[in-house]
């Protein structure tokens, strides 16, 4: 018998839990402050939420990419709507080519870090690279922070934001794996897929 909850659930629960991402990233940008703060800006953040959405679904990959998917590109626009009734942002946002291509970036992340959550639940290599992907997307992002140390433009900030992305990928990945030796080899596969992370961060324009 399968396990985990069903396809209604699954379906309800990303939706549900897009609009929710999407409002709290924008609220929690707003009044958090720095440097906990900066974590609202964070593409990591939202690719480990859509890992632990894949850990909640527990079974069946296509399941929970496609959940994941939905949950954060129903982000996007969440986030837009609580900027628009906070703020008075401009509703147009929502069909701008940024918010687009934002959506896209939600579905490749979705369908990885979603299928990753179910990994982490899996057997033999799966239960390694599934914890290993969103440390290593997390120390991607720090790895970003620190090219711009010494930059002008950020000052002291890039320290303290990849020192805060290190220890949560720390923490995602003790948290996620379930065995101490899981966890050395989880680390051990994060660090070649961090830098495989970073470099797909510079190319997809993040600098």
């Amino acid at each position: 018998m399968r396990s985990g909850p069903d396809n209604r659930h699954v379906a309800l629960a990303a939706v549900l839990g897009g609009m929710l991402l999407g409002a709290v990233d924008f609220i929690w940008i707003k009044y958090v402050p720095y440097p906990a703060g900066d974590l609202g800006n964070s593409s990591a953040v939202w690719a480990v939420a859509a890992f632990l959405f894949g850990c909640w679904v527990r079974s069946g990959r296509l399941r929970a990419a496609a959940g994941a998917a939905v949950t954060l590109v129903v982000a996007v626009p969440a986030y837009y709507v609580t900027a628009a009734l906070v703020q008075g942002d401009d509703w147009a946002v929502l069909w701008a080519p940024t918010s687009l291509l934002w959506m896209c970036f939600g579905v490749l992340a979705g369908v990885l870090f979603g299928i990753a959550g179910v990994w982490a639940r899996g057997a033999g290599w799966r239960q390694v690279v599934g914890p290993a992907l969103p440390a290593a997307v997390l120390f991607a992002e720090a790895g970003l922070e620190i090219r711009r140390i010494g930059d002008p433009n950020y000052g002291d900030d890039p320290i303290w934001d990849a020192l805060i992305r290190i220890a949560l990928g720390l923490l995602v990945l003790a948290l996620a794996a379930r065995t101490n030796r899981q966890r050395v080899l989880a680390l051990a596969a994060a660090v070649p897929l961090a830098l495989a992370g970073l470099g797909a961060f510079l190319l997809a324009g993040f600098r």
